[in-house]
């Protein structure tokens, strides 16, 4: 693809994905009085809030923002199927993960959400889940109905 037309796609697709981009911005600005920082991460697309400070830790994204409760998405943790006991898979960088998350959402915008809870919400079962552990062993197949 040429890179006028790649960067054309990754600003429509940014524009596609404002709405929860916004909710990602509030969601994360929520952190920062009690520590959180934010900074541009341009590899994943994203506006990363590391230090989160609620919730079981790891990391959600929304829209073009990625909300982590650790210090850099350089962190390994391991896919939901192996966490699930349904195979031993090696380690993956959290980072990778959530970048195919914002790719999905830069597909689907909007719709993204509400597909993602109806298809299971966080559970190694989610197409998008398992799509995204994909992307992070392998680097390819971010999108759930792709092989």
């Amino acid at each position: 693809m040429p890179a006028a037309l790649l960067a054309a796609t990754r600003v429509l697709g940014i524009a596609w994905a404002v709405p929860c981009t916004l909710l990602g911005l509030l969601v994360g600005a929520a952190g920062l009085p009690f520590g959180a920082h934010a900074h541009l991460r341009r590899a994943d697309c994203a506006i990363v809030f590391h230090r989160w400070p609620w919730g079981p830790g790891g990391a959600i994204t929304f829209g073009n923002v990625i909300v982590h409760t650790g210090d850099t998405l350089d962190s390994p943790c391991v896919t939901y199927a192996h966490r699930a006991g349904l195979r031993e898979e090696a380690r993956i960088r959290i980072g990778d993960h959530e970048r195919a998350h914002v790719y999905q959402y830069m597909v689907l915008g909007v719709l993204f959400l509400p597909l993602y809870l109806l298809l299971g919400g966080v559970s190694g079962r989610n197409p998008f889940e398992r799509a995204a552990d994909r992307y992070a062993l392998t680097g390819r197949g971010w999108w759930p109905w792709s092989r």
